[in-house]
């Protein structure tokens, strides 16, 4: 299996293990072991998990290379994202019921190799990318969905993905600024524990 096979189903069942690691290790501070989920998920994929309550991010950590199996990198991220962002306090099993999980699989990389700001904006598109920008030590992601979330422009996406990097928002335009966009594949319970949805914005 790859990224482009992935099919609803498969979401479902991310999602349901994304829940299902937090929920583990939050009771016996241990990871979840299924054979067939890592047989299934047996190849290397970028993946994130994020959080959310009523009041909005709750938490979102995940990889954003292909460096782990997704089997791995799943379980690795859910449990991350509910303990290990520092931007949160970490996620206690009575506040389970009134969390909703996402699972983002995202596809590999590509370099937007041009030094127009105008070819670097006509190489984007709002709902179908997301963005990766680096500069020297520093780096920043967002994922396909915060543009829509947000109603950002092209622009805006790039100036917060720079942002997001600790870099001047204008920095996109450097030539010395790397910029790769990557597609993903979104599902998300609509409530918490309830139904699982794929979200497409294109």
């Amino acid at each position: 299996m790859s990224f482009e096979n992935i099919s609803f189903g498969d979401g479902v069942i991310l999602v349901k293990t994304a829940r299902k690691s937090v929920t583990e290790y939050l009771t016996n501070n241990k990871k979840i072991s299924n054979a067939i989920f890592n047989e299934k998920f047996n190849f290397n994929a970028g993946v994130f998990v994020t959080i959310n309550d009523t009041s909005g991010l709750r938490g979102c950590i995940g990889y954003p290379l292909a460096i782990k199996k997704l089997s791995y990198a799943l379980i690795d991220a859910a449990i991350s994202a509910s303990t290990n962002d520092p931007r949160f306090s970490p996620v206690k099993m009575n506040d389970l019921d009134d969390l909703v999980f996402e699972v983002t699989v995202l596809s590999d990389t590509e370099e937007i190799s041009t030094n127009s700001p105008y070819e670097i904006l006509d190489s984007i598109k709002i709902g179908r990318d997301g963005l990766i920008i680096e500069n020297g030590f520093k780096s920043g992601l967002l994922l396909p969905q915060v543009p829509i979330e947000y109603n950002w422009s092209k622009e805006q996406f790039l100036n917060h993905t720079c942002h997001k990097a600790g870099l001047a928002n204008d920095s996109w335009k450097d030539i010395a600024t790397k910029i790769s966009k990557f597609q993903g594949m979104i599902f998300k319970e609509i409530l918490p524990n309830g139904e699982i949805i794929q979200e497409k914005f294109q």
